[in-house]
Parts: structure tokens; sequence; C-alpha cells
């Protein structure tokens, strides 16, 4: 097999199956780990996929159709990844958890693969595209107003729903977020939609990259009270662990590698 059949055959597994990690990789190819590395390197360097932690994803247009959700998918890739990658620890085989729109709450999904009988509720298409994939997993995909980027849905019917639930755990990633408004978000009918999934969850989680910090948006969506633990990648400054220390507000920096 040449490196060019390996590569395809690479590529072909990942559409296939979202998520998989080196060594699966490895064992459904027969070749090593160090092979499947380099050539997730080569391809990286192609331009096919994003390096992740323990893998990859693809920029193929059949596993992310929208072009608005592509790029924020690949925008601070590893940060986001290793992100998911930490608070998918706290998810459990049979836990009801909300998921939001965002890619951050996408590359989370991504770690979830080994969990079943999840129940998942999410306004993010994507994201319940990749979940739906495990048989054992219920998807609730929330009604309402299809977003202009064709990546989430919002709206009152979404927000009625939400009302109706009791979800253990909410992961929700925002636009910006200071300690004076908390989480906020650009789109309107996005933070009314978190503001309800919020109160319909029993603890919160935040996934922010460290670029997110310190920025504020158009209108808040949940106070830094309500945030029960923070999520942020390396890039966050000593400056802001101190703040959040002072301001009583748990958090993990996610280290990420490849």
């Amino acid at each position: 097999m040449t490196a060019y059949e390996r590569r395809q055959m690479l590529l072909d597994l990942l559409r296939r199956q979202p998520g998989l990690r080196v060594p699966e990789i490895a064992r459904e190819i027969g070749v090593s780990e160090g092979t499947v590395r380099n050539d997730l390197d080569a391809l990286e360097e192609s331009g096919h996929l994003t390096r992740v932690r323990g893998g990859a994803v693809l920029h193929s247009a059949s596993q992310l159709p929208q072009a608005a959700f592509r790029a924020r998918h690949e925008e601070h890739a590893r940060e986001k990844d290793a992100i998911g990658a930490q608070a998918a620890r706290l998810i459990q085989d049979g836990d009801s958890i909300l998921l939001d729109a965002s890619s951050t709450a996408y590359y989370l999904a991504l770690h979830l693969a080994e969990r079943s009988r999840l129940r998942v509720v999410t306004n993010g298409l994507e994201v319940a595209r990749l979940l739906a994939q495990n048989p054992s997993n219920t998807v609730i995909l929330l009604g309402g107003v299809v977003r202009q980027d064709g990546s989430a849905v919002a709206g009152l019917l979404s927000e009625q729903i939400l009302a109706e639930l009791h979800i253990q755990k909410a992961f929700v990633s925002a636009s910006g977020f200071s300690l004076e408004r908390g989480l906020t978000e650009v789109h309107l009918e996005e933070a009314q939609l978190k503001r309800k999934a919020i109160e319909s969850a029993r603890q919160v989680f935040a996934l922010l990259d460290s670029s997110k910090l310190g920025q504020e948006d158009l209108t808040s969506f949940a106070r830094p009270s309500q945030i029960m633990h923070l999520f942020t990648d390396s890039g966050m400054s000593q400056e802001w662990q101190e703040r959040l220390r002072q301001a009583g507000i748990p958090f993990t920096i996610c280290p990420g590698d490849s």
C-alpha cells in the first residue's frame, strides 16, 4: 500500500467514524501509531484536517457542510479540543446533558464516542448529527427557527421545550466573558435560549477558549455566580487566573497536545 492509498483510507475512515483516535485508526488500517501520526501531520499540512488531541478533525464539506460553522470550527482548534476533552470527563453513561451550538461543544461531542445511553438536548445541528450516530443515545434537537448560517436552531419553540426538561449538566460557550457581565452572546435569540437552558440545568459548565476572556458582546445570558466550573486553555493569563480565584469561580486550564 502506498502512502497516498493509506492516507485516502485514513480520510475515508474519519468520514465514516468521526472522533476516532490514533490507536483506533492504527488498528483499523493495520499500521503503527507512529505511521498514523505522520500521515495525520502530512494531511494537516495539505489542508485536509486539523490535528487535535490524540487524533484529527476533517475539513471535509461532507462532515461539516456549513462554511460558517467550518470557519468557527477551525479557529483555535487545538484549544477547543483540549477544552472538550477535559469537559467530557464529567459526562457518564446515561447522563442527561445539554450542549449548545458552539464549535467548542462540537469538540466536546467528539470525545463522547465511548459514552452510551446519553440523553442529549441541543440546538446545534452538527452536534445533533454527530451524537445521533450512536444508536444508544437519545438526541433531542430543539425546535425553532434555523439560524442564517444553518448551524443552529433558536426561538420560542426551543424555549418552550426547555421549560419542560430537567437537565443534569449544561455545557455552553459564549462570544465573551467578563466578571462584570458574565457570559455574553452576539445573537439575541441564542442568548435567550441559553438563559432558558441554564434555568433547566442542575449544573452549568462554561467552555471558553482564552481569547474570549475579557471580551463583552451584545447581551448577557449567565451571571458569573451561575457557572459551576469554567474550562479554558493554557493561554489564560496569570491575571485572569487570580481574578477568577478572587471571584470564587472554579476553573480548569486544559493543556493541548497532538
